[in-house]
């Protein structure tokens, strides 16, 4: 069988990318969020929606599908990301660095929201220690802010390299959700040490 082609970034050009360019999204990440919703339900009607991370927007994308037109969407990412989305009408984009950016302007005059994403992923190094570190600091930031603007009930995905402190990780979604879930989607390319973490019903900021 014929290897799946790359091009100059060395993104291949398989089913998943065929797919996202024919169905009009912006990524073939889509289908790694649309196989956690499948599996465990994420979105509702109306619900307000943060996606750390977001650009390139498919994410934002897909939530927006799921949601309606009564549902609110608030995209973080760093200012390069967020210039590349300004033409898709998918809500609120935050140009910021996710480490720095205060839950104030995240949450806006918002009082919470249902569903905090996090595709995040470093900028690797190639060192595979080096890149689940800067991986897990991410995620835990992730967890740290979904853990301030989720409302009780509400649900988190973030991604996780796995690494030294992944069992830990996920014990700390654990302990402030009803359920826990690490799911490896079939999109994820097979060589990738990228899991996605679900926590689905949030017990609140006081568990």
């Amino acid at each position: 069988m014929a290897k799946a082609r790359l091009d100059d970034r060395g993104v291949r050009h398989d089913r998943f990318h065929k797919k996202a360019k024919r169905e009009g999204f912006a990524a073939r990440a889509v289908y790694k969020l649309e196989e956690i919703d499948d599996k465990l339900d994420l979105f509702h009607a109306g619900d307000r929606v943060l996606d750390l991370g977001c650009a390139p927007g498919s994410w934002l994308q897909y939530a927006r599908q799921k949601l309606g037109d009564t549902g609110l969407l608030v995209g973080l990412d760093r200012p390069a990301g967020i210039d590349s989305m300004r033409t898709i009408p998918i809500g609120r984009l935050i140009a910021g660095d996710v480490m720095t950016v205060s839950i104030e302007e995240l949450k806006g005059d918002l009082s919470g929201f249902e569903v905090v994403l996090s595709d995040m992923a470093p900028d690797t190094s190639g060192i595979r220690n080096l890149d689940q570190m800067r991986s897990e600091a991410l995620f835990e930031r992730a967890l740290e802010i979904a853990l301030a603007v989720l409302v009780p009930g509400g649900n988190f995905v973030g991604k996780l390299f796995q690494g030294p402190d992944f069992k830990k990780l996920t014990e700390d979604v654990r302990k402030t959700f009803t359920k826990m879930k690490t799911v490896k989607p079939a999109s994820s390319r097979q060589i990738s040490i990228e899991q996605y973490v679900v926590g689905v019903g949030f017990k609140g900021a006081q568990a």
